[in-house]
């Protein structure tokens, strides 16, 4: 079962990618254009089949009350285009602190400041797609 992460920011959206549905691993960042998502719509398909996804996960950007806010609404339509564009199941994962978090794993991996914000989203999508493995691996125990 292979499965891809998105980590869907104003300006990039982040990637990552299971395929025995164990561990997570980053792939790369797309940047978001001034066609916004639709002009990533070509390149996200490229990766579905090349890496034969059977879903996607997304992270939902909760409030601190764990609460659904504006940002998790703009992520939820854009999940809705994602789905009917791609053809895939979509399921929400939180991601609060994973960008804190993946700044603190970069950093802890050796990277520039630089590299760290190059990386940063396929780093925050691994995290969100692990933490899914995670759940789900509690449940087919």
């Amino acid at each position: 079962m292979a499965i891809l992460a998105l980590d869907l920011g104003e300006r990039k959206i982040g990637l990552a990618f299971s395929d025995q549905g164990k561990i997570a691993q980053r792939l790369e960042s797309i940047k978001i254009g001034r066609a916004g998502l639709k002009g990533s719509i070509g390149r996200l398909q490229e990766i579905c089949q090349k890496h034969q996804i059977n879903k996607i996960i997304i992270g939902l950007p909760k409030t601190l009350r764990q609460e659904i806010g504006p940002q998790a609404r703009i992520v939820k339509n854009q999940a809705q285009f994602l789905a009917k564009r791609l053809n895939l199941p979509i399921i929400f994962e939180d991601e609060t602190f994973s960008s804190s978090e993946a700044a603190e794993n970069l950093a802890n991996e050796g990277f520039s400041q630089k590299k760290i914000q190059e990386k940063i989203d396929s780093e925050s999508a691994r995290i969100i797609l692990q933490n899914y493995l995670e759940k789900i691996k509690e449940f087919n125990v």
